[in-house]
């Protein structure tokens, strides 16, 4: 495995509820993890994502209010926006934003990139925007 040069870790109040999220909703894949404290490190299509779950007082050491993130978001690429929402559909699980198309300036003269993103926030209210490429456009 090649890891990327920035790898987010996050902590997680439950371990069980957030791995259950990102694994067998989102579709991340589990690459390996610890049992103390618990640990677990995904990969989704060349992202990485690493949660922690917080030990007894940490949350409150740490001064950690829902939703944890507060300031960020976490802009995951993915293949196909739809395929999450009919996960989260099919999981009851709510979207934040529903699909926005986007065309930004990309600091090449006459161009923009585009993307079909969604927002949807994890057990512990991170905020994920996951983003289908639209290629490029002349403006």
């Amino acid at each position: 495995m090649i890891f990327n040069p920035l790898m987010p870790e996050i902590y997680v109040t439950d371990f069980k509820k957030s791995f259950d999220f990102y694994t067998k909703i989102l579709g991340f894949k589990f690459e390996y993890g610890r049992e103390y404290p618990r640990f677990a490190f995904f990969s989704y299509y060349g992202s990485q994502l690493m949660i922690q779950e917080l030990a007894p007082g940490e949350r409150e050491e740490m001064q950690l209010e829902y939703p944890f993130g507060r300031g960020m978001n976490f802009e995951i690429d993915t293949p196909d926006v739809s395929v999450i929402i009919k996960s989260l559909e099919q999981n009851r699980y709510p979207l934040s934003r529903g699909i926005k198309e986007s065309w930004r300036d990309i600091g090449i003269q006459g161009k923009r990139h585009g993307s079909k993103e969604i927002l949807v926030h994890d057990p512990d209210g991170y905020l994920l925007r996951f983003n289908q490429d639209l290629g490029e456009k002349s403006i």
